[in-house]
């Protein structure tokens, strides 16, 4: 098995993996990374979701060959403290219930925040889709992404 160098939330980290091990096994089962979570395993559901580079994209899809060398920030490296603006406004909203889905959600909102700083709520409804959350919060997670885009 090669070694792969990464970028996780500002550190670099080798690992050894088959290339076509999913980011997301690598950062759960070999980096002891568990804020990602397994839902799908066919990038429908979103729980897996990070950022390469800019982008929000779903770990359990790409094989850690793909990533060697990009930036990739997880849940944990969103902010040191739960001070990213999206965290602020999930607590401020109480969104979470059973919270397995909510990692992927606040990944996908901050990467959409980020490329659109002032959406309007079918923006927002759009950019949040394709996350599935089975408590079904959608009404709580719309409102804290247009408070997290206040707070921005």
């Amino acid at each position: 098995m090669p070694d792969y160098t990464l970028k996780i939330n500002g550190k670099s980290i080798t690992v050894n993996a088959d290339s076509d091990t999913p980011l997301l096994w690598v950062l759960r089962d070999e980096l002891d990374m568990v804020g990602t979570k397994f839902g799908c395993g066919i990038a429908q559901c979103g729980a897996c979701t990070v950022h390469v580079g800019e982008d929000a994209m779903r770990s359990c899809s790409l094989p850690i060959s793909t990533v060697a060398g990009e930036s990739i920030t997880t849940i944990e490296g969103l902010s040191k403290d739960g001070s990213h603006p999206v965290q602020e406004a999930w607590k401020e909203i109480d969104v979470p219930q059973c919270g397995y889905c909510q990692a992927g959600q606040m990944m996908t909102a901050s990467a959409f925040l980020k490329a659109n700083p002032n959406p309007s709520k079918e923006e927002i409804r759009q950019a949040m889709h394709g996350n599935i959350c089975r408590c079904a919060s959608y009404n709580r997670i719309e409102k804290a992404v247009e408070l997290a885009a206040k707070k921005s």
